[in-house]
């Protein structure tokens, strides 16, 4: 929306992050079973723009587990609003620690791995 845009006219990069950080959560969450915050966010990039009414799609995956965190790529993607045309417009890495009932980081227990 207009609201979300830089000087420029240009969808704001910040809007952007918090969008992945949305969906890389959502996932962080499903493959944690449970809570999951954000503690890190590196290596972003921007490499195309968004226009305002574009449709945006993230695309999430797990990197790495540790023991009681998991790292996450998040890629966006942007679809122009009247067509089919597609660019990619921001990627960027997410780390989230795993929390338990009071809010202290807990074991990673994943679906399909084996808790040592």
């Amino acid at each position: 929306m207009p609201a979300d845009t830089n000087p420029y006219g240009g969808v704001f990069g910040g809007w952007l992050m918090s969008q992945m950080a949305l969906a890389a959560g959502s996932l962080a969450s499903r493959v944690g079973r449970g809570k999951a915050v954000v503690v890190s966010a590196t290596d972003f990039a921007f490499p195309g723009a968004m226009a305002v009414g574009d449709e945006l799609s993230v695309y999430c995956e797990v990197l790495a587990t540790g023991n009681t965190s998991l790292t996450i790529a998040a890629e966006s993607v942007a679809r122009e609003r009247n067509g089919e045309a597609t660019v990619k417009v921001a990627g960027g890495t997410f780390k989230f620690v795993l929390l338990d009932e009071d809010d202290r980081p807990r074991t990673a227990v994943l679906p399909g791995k084996v808790s040592t």
